[in-house]
């Protein structure tokens, strides 16, 4: 029975992922990393191991974005994982921000306690904190490479993890430990500062829309949502499939308040010391929770193409008797996509096909190819989009598919944006009044609100803000400063 017979008849679909979106969304989404083998908790509470599937997708991340910040004239480097505790205090706003999330290491080994326990030991003079973030021990080696204004503009970036201690969890969104870029530049000019502060968040709006095919809305935080030690910060915002917002990844505007508290200082065109202007940006593995949020279904993930760990799933279906001339042909196919650069999984387990099927399904491939005993008598292939499902179902030759495969991966990219943009542009409401803004979410509604900004002063909102747990998003720079958009988020 088809998906349509089935709604016509009130029958409820059969899902993969059980419950679904709509009878359970948290529930749903850790099923759907389950079903998708993307990643599980760890022994180690608040943390989480990234299987293999899950980390091939970060893998993709970092290679596009990579090389797109190289473009710009950024280096990688290492900065270390423990940060002396003094660093962190140089800035009194960083530290306030971020002193309740801090892991602390006060002694330097363990050693065999009167019961035979491991305890610690060695006491160190001076505690480090694991990183939080590296503000501090970067601006720190910057003020030893920063002498001159030839030395700027000085722009790093590193790949790491970082550890902020969170008391509820979930995998992707909000754990104790994740993955992330953080980039840190000094500028010899306000101006210079302030516009790479921009232009990087650009950059991440494009990667977003053109890879992860997630449309967001770019803006500046409000005071009270800036990031400690920041002059300004800037996001771009999504909004997943039950109306929350998730912040994406910020880049901030640091003025002067680090290079002040770190030393980064040069001598100037005038031969005068000046203070260097900073900038600082991130995204991290949340970006992985956020493509699970807009694009999968209840049947289980659908990967943009521009960062799937596979393009293509080739599902032999084999009797016996013709494993291995069907085979033969599925691994010639394979390496013949693997010359034009699609990624491929064959599946070579001995699943039972509708398992193999639903294993490509819940992975989230964007293509699914089936090839059987009559498909390759007449040297043809059977596929399947998996943003479309089984109404795509088409059969071709394998020249044919061969041809246009790259062409079909950039048509479920773009549908997969498309489909997104309406959900974000239809679930976005103009709202007059607090009053108004009340009655929209005590009914439940989902989506965001766009509000005039000058009513973020009433003192009506902070109540109606507490109530349902609502935060300001971002003032839109579409919106010229006059409008913010509230919502709920993650």
């Amino acid at each position: 029975m088809t998906a349509q017979a089935q709604k016509a008849s009130g029958k409820k679909p059969k899902t993969a992922i059980t419950p679904t979106r709509e009878e359970d969304f948290p529930e749903w989404y850790q099923q759907v990393i389950k079903a998708a083998d993307l990643a599980e908790n760890s022994p180690v509470r608040g943390c989480m191991i990234i299987k293999p599937y899950g980390y091939a997708i970060w893998e993709n991340m970092q290679r596009i974005f990579d090389d797109m910040i190289k473009d710009m004239g950024v280096q990688n480097a290492y900065f270390p994982l423990l940060i002396p505790l003094s660093f962190m205090t140089r800035e009194a706003e960083h530290v306030e921000g971020f002193a309740k999330e801090c892991a602390v290491v006060t002694h330097h080994r363990l050693e065999e306690g009167p019961d035979g326990d491991l305890i610690p030991a060695g006491k160190l003079d001076e505690p480090f904190v694991i990183r939080p973030t590296s503000e501090m021990i970067i601006g720190d080696a910057m003020s030893r490479w920063v002498q001159s204004y030839r030395d700027l503009p000085m722009k790093l970036n590193q790949w790491c993890n970082v550890m902020r201690w969170e008391m509820r969890t979930r995998m992707f969104l909000r754990t104790s430990e994740f993955l992330w870029q953080e980039g840190h530049n000094a500028f010899e000019t306000e101006d210079e500062a302030r516009e790479d502060s921009m232009k990087m968040l650009r950059t991440y709006v494009d990667f977003a829309k053109n890879d992860l095919a997630i449309p967001t809305i770019p803006g500046e935080k409000t005071a009270d949502e800036r990031f400690p030690g920041a002059v300004a910060t800037y996001t771009f915002e999504a909004m997943m499939q039950d109306g929350k917002a998730l912040q994406s990844g910020t880049s901030h505007f640091m003025g002067q308040n680090f290079s002040k508290s770190c030393g980064i200082d040069f001598q100037g065109r005038d031969g005068q010391e000046h203070h260097a202007y900073t900038t600082s940006w991130g995204i991290s593995t949340r970006l992985i929770g956020s493509l699970i949020m807009t694009h999968a279904d209840d049947d289980g993930m659908i990967m943009p193409p521009r960062v799937a760990p596979y393009h293509v799933a080739i599902i032999p279906v084999v009797r016996d008797e013709s494993t291995t001339a069907v085979m033969a042909y599925c691994e010639k196919l394979a390496s013949r996509l693997k010359e034009q650069g699609i990624r491929v999984h064959l599946d070579t387990s001995d699943e039972r096909t509708p398992n193999k099927m639903w294993g490509a399904i819940k992975k989230g491939i964007p293509v699914r190819v089936e090839i059987g005993q009559r498909e390759m008598d007449e040297n043809s292939l059977t596929h399947v989009r998996r943003d479309l499902g089984r109404d795509s179902k088409t059969t071709c030759s394998v020249d044919d598919f061969v041809n246009t495969v790259a062409g079909l991966l950039d048509q479920v990219q773009d549908n997969l944006l498309a489909r997104a943009q309406t959900f974000l542009d239809s679930h976005i409401f103009d709202i007059k009044s607090l009053d108004e803004m009340k009655d929209f979410y005590a009914a439940n509604s989902l989506g965001f609100v766009r509000i005039d900004t000058q009513l973020l002063e009433d003192s009506q909102f902070e109540q109606i803000k507490k109530d349902f747990a609502l935060t300001p998003r971002c003032i839109p720079f579409a919106d010229e400063g006059q409008k913010v958009i509230v919502g709920k988020s993650y």
